[in-house]
């Protein structure tokens, strides 16, 4: 039951308006003993022309109280609802109890496609920290889509294009040994594109130039080295998207683009958008307070922004979604604002359904992470020492426990991409050991042993039977707590699509975890009456679900033992 929409239904009548808009009004009072619900009336004051403290007592005269309502009071402008405790846990509970698992999703994105383009990674470099954001972002926007009906397409728009890459074919020719690389991987190939930095001379400088324009032409002994690169990038990352449970649909890079950009900018030029100005083919924007939009270098050479925008294209026409995300940092603002406005000046409505889902930047234990300086924290390396330094918790706190790499590496990958996706994503993120792998407070560690504690209790217990709960004893005040939280987690879904913001599920799994271990504590379960022992177990076993579910929704595991 929803006794907020119950609410506003009844409120709606009454007041005149409609009952989508009331429910927008109703509020969690920010004090308990303040009531359940509360009507704000001054929204009603210019429509009413009477104060609001007068509409509030108006309506309490006059309002059909729901059943579930044992209570209703004026307080200033307010008119403030008591819901039946015992009423609220059986409607709760048993709702939990019937979608196990599924609690929290509903059919509103039913048909409806949502494109997301994040991680990004560049070809022939490894990925560091700087890239857990995009990635674990990306990927628990999409499972919170999928959750919610929509269809989704992730998309990892690779960074294959470039003149560096002529510079990389032209090391290996040079110096390139095929076995070594296949050995060692993306790190060969690092080494290559280091050692032409530092030793080229203006003639190898030449001859990148031409092996760069060999790829552009398709040239087929271009083309294979390039597809070997690929693959030996997509292979060393593949471990690190295998660990995190990340998966995409499409993998097309900038390069799968460089045919597509004639078209557009045809396009532009048909439409006079297109303007020669200082060396650079570009679109003025200066009447929206933003520089102009290159788009072609003078040699008629596309750049980032020309391939955005066949991307946008060949996504639009492909998938037809109804939403595009692009998840990258907030550096790059500027650059899709000014693509989103050129595809909007070229008359397509759809421009309003590209959105950029900015995030802050990563640091580590507090340095700035820069590739100049040496200061490089390998995204891998972080995975690892992660599931190592769980393991040795594991093993201090809980020797005997069978199957301790698989829960270490549960653990570990868990509390890194808690601790990544616990701020609002536009804040910076200065990644320590020590709270990550903290086991209070906060963390994913200590939403996964609330679970866990969950999963030993229904262990000891017997079956779990709805019919013989006794709904009453679940009146105390950590009772009532834990249900209104499990309550509220299907809007708190809802709000994180919404805000593209994954932290709105984060930090309420540990407020549902910190509610939970405070009914554990408060109220015995085992050892009571059947009535008794079925209703707190029915607590038990419908936060587990939702523990799993929220933590799911993130990207983490949830086990059953720690």
């Amino acid at each position: 039951m929803n006794f907020k929409k119950e609410l506003a239904e009844v409120i709606a009548q009454a007041a005149g308006i409609a009952p989508e808009e009331c429910a927008a009004y109703i509020e969690v009072p920010p004090q308990k003993e303040m009531g359940d619900f509360a009507f704000p009336c001054f929204k009603l004051a210019k429509v009413l022309h009477k104060a609001p403290p007068v509409i509030a007592k108006e309506l309490k005269e006059t309002l059909p109280l729901p059943a579930f309502v044992s209570d209703c009071c004026v307080q200033g402008g307010y008119l403030n609802f008591f819901i039946d405790p015992s009423r609220r846990a059986e409607a709760v509970l048993r709702e939990i109890d019937s979608m196990g698992e599924a609690y929290g999703s509903s059919d509103a994105g039913c048909g409806k496609t949502v494109c997301m383009d994040y991680s990004s990674i560049n070809i022939a470099k490894r990925c560091h920290i700087g890239h857990l954001t995009t990635t674990v972002l990306g990927n628990s926007l999409a499972k919170i889509y999928r959750f919610l009906g929509y269809k989704v397409v992730s998309i990892n728009h690779l960074g294959d294009w470039g003149t560096q890459f002529g510079k990389l074919l032209c090391a290996f020719h040079h110096w390139g040994d095929k076995a070594a690389i296949e050995e060692k991987g993306v790190n060969a190939l690092i080494e290559l594109y280091v050692r032409f930095e530092k030793e080229a001379d203006d003639a190898m400088q030449e001859e990148a130039r031409v092996w760069f324009k060999k790829i552009e032409d398709d040239d087929p002994e271009a083309l294979e080295l390039f597809s070997w690169f690929k693959d030996i990038t997509l292979k060393d990352v593949a471990r690190i998207y295998d660990m995190l449970d990340v998966h995409f649909d499409s993998y097309a890079g900038e390069s799968f683009y460089k045919d597509k950009c004639g078209a557009v900018i045809e396009e532009l030029r048909e439409k006079k958008l297109l303007e020669f100005s200082e060396g650079a083919y570009v679109v003025k924007l200066d009447a929206f307070d933003m520089p102009p939009c290159i788009l072609l270098k003078s040699d008629g050479a596309s750049i980032y922004a020309t391939r955005d925008m066949a991307a946008a294209f060949y996504r639009k026409k492909t998938y037809d979604f109804d939403k595009c995300l692009y998840i990258v940092a907030y550096q790059q603002n500027l650059h899709f604002k000014q693509v989103f406005k050129v595809i909007e000046l070229m008359g397509y409505p759809w421009a309003k359904d590209l959105v950029h889902v900015p995030f802050g930047m990563v640091s580590f234990e507090g340095e700035t992470l820069s590739t100049r300086k040496g200061h490089v924290v390998y995204l891998d390396e972080v995975l690892d020492r992660a599931c190592e330094k769980a393991l040795d918790i594991i093993n201090e706190k809980n020797p005997e426990l069978p199957d301790k790499q698989k829960v270490a590496r549960q653990v570990g990958i868990g509390a890194v991409i808690f601790y990544d996706l616990f701020s609002s994503r536009i804040k910076d993120v200065d990644f320590w050991w020590d709270r990550a792998l903290n086991f209070e407070g906060e963390t994913g560690p200590y939403v996964q042993y609330a679970h866990t504690r969950c999963c030993s209790v229904i262990a000891k217990a017997p079956v779990c039977e709805v019919e013989k709960a006794d709904f009453s004893v679940l009146e105390d005040e950590a009772s009532k707590e834990l249900i209104a939280k499990l309550e509220a987690f299907p809007s708190i879904v809802a709000e994180a699509a919404e805000k593209y913001e994954p932290s709105v599920i984060t930090r309420y799994s540990a407020a549902l975890a910190q509610c939970y271990n405070k009914f554990y504590f408060e109220n015995r379960i085992l050892s009571e009456t059947e009535p008794v022992l079925q209703a707190r177990l029915l607590v038990t076993k419908c936060t587990r679900d939702v523990l799993k579910t929220a933590l799911g929704l993130l990207g983490i595991a949830a086990p059953q033992k720690m």
